[in-house]
């Protein structure tokens, strides 16, 4: 190759070389640039998301804490409510007998039997000895339905009566009947706390 040749193809390589490396430069800058935004656009979703899950976390802990205020008022008012029914069946008032009568009663009709143990707590249990006392017995009949007194139960009050071979058992205590109720009853007393 002559010397002119060789001069042309130098000046060629050197252009194609400035221009290589102005292009790798541009894409470098474009890369760097590039990169810049995604780390931008990365913190921003990262502030994002840790202010979303902050909000979330806050939320969800004022959620528990409201759950927990309104089930320790719930507690409370079930609490009071024990307690008055312990009073209530204490005293020994018509209204007490008349609530007794009546759950013996609905006890009698779910095991649908004729001769039955009725068990009774302390209380009831020694004020039924002492209405039976006179006729020197621990049996008695309602309503043509043969009860036996069995042995005292601890209840706030209510009744269990079980059938004479212990087969069929209804427990109808003041403490089965709130367990049985609690869900309708949790809604009433939450109407009544937050009105």
């Amino acid at each position: 190759m002559s010397s002119g040749t060789s001069k042309i193809v130098e000046s060629i390589m050197s252009v194609a070389q400035e221009k290589a490396d102005g292009i790798i430069q541009e894409a470098n800058a474009e890369v760097s640039q590039i990169n810049a935004n995604a780390e931008k656009t990365a913190e921003a979703e990262k502030t994002k998301i840790l202010e979303n899950g902050k909000k979330q976390s806050d939320m969800r802990y004022q959620q528990i804490i409201s759950e927990a205020k309104m089930n320790a008022r719930r507690a409370d008012a079930f609490n009071q409510a024990i307690g008055e029914l312990k009073i209530k069946a204490s005293s020994g008032d018509e209204e007490y007998k008349d609530s007794l009568s009546k759950m013996i009663m609905e006890a009698t009709q779910e095991i649908g039997g004729n001769d039955l143990i009725l068990q009774l707590n302390e209380a009831d249990t020694q004020k039924f000895k002492d209405d039976l006392s006179s006729q020197g017995s621990d049996s008695f009949e309602i309503e043509g339905i043969k009860f036996t007194l069995g042995e005292p139960i601890d209840a706030i009050g209510g009744a269990i009566l079980k059938t004479a071979n212990g087969d069929i058992e209804v427990n109808n205590t003041i403490e089965a009947r709130l367990e049985r109720f609690k869900s309708i009853l949790r809604s009433e007393v939450a109407e009544i706390l937050f009105k």
